[in-house]
């Protein structure tokens, strides 16, 4: 943002939340990867805490039009939250990618990190707003999606 206000360059600034999908690093440590990979592997499923910790999830796709749209108009520099208000618990998540993986994996419980957040979820007013935008994909289509992309990796 200085640099924009000392060189008066044309900028989009966007604050990204968790974001997922294909071309995922399996081994990236974002929840979602973590998830699918172990239940994919048969691992048991690692949850940090006892899982009623929250965090949305926004399909890559959907944050890609995002991107496009804020990049396509003058109204607005940012910042603009881009991510998917809804949440999920850490069980919900681990539930959704049990059912969807099959297998035997098991939920295993390790202790929660003291600086981890209770809850994340983007204000997504600005993006509503100025762009139009919302996300699309609902988390079940895109785990779909996701753990199409896993299957063929791990």
């Amino acid at each position: 943002m200085d640099y924009h206000r000392q060189n008066g360059v044309d900028i989009r600034i966007v604050r990204i939340f968790n974001t997922y999908g294909p071309r995922m690093n399996p081994d990236d440590g974002r929840v979602v990867s973590n998830f699918i990979c172990q239940a994919l592997r048969g691992e048991d499923i690692t949850i940090y805490g006892d899982g009623t910790q929250t965090r949305s999830f926004c399909y890559v796709d959907d944050l890609i039009d995002g991107f496009v749209r804020l990049m396509n108009q003058d109204e607005v520099t940012g910042p603009i939250n881009m991510g998917n208000p809804s949440e999920f618990t850490m069980l919900e998540l681990a539930d959704q990618v049990l059912a969807k993986v099959g297998g035997s994996s098991q939920l295993v419980f390790e202790p929660l990190p003291g600086d981890d957040p209770k809850q994340r979820k983007p204000d997504i007013t600005l993006a509503k707003k100025h762009l139009d935008w919302e996300p699309q994909v609902s988390l079940t289509d895109g785990l779909d999606r996701a753990i199409a992309y896993f299957r063929s990796v791990v």
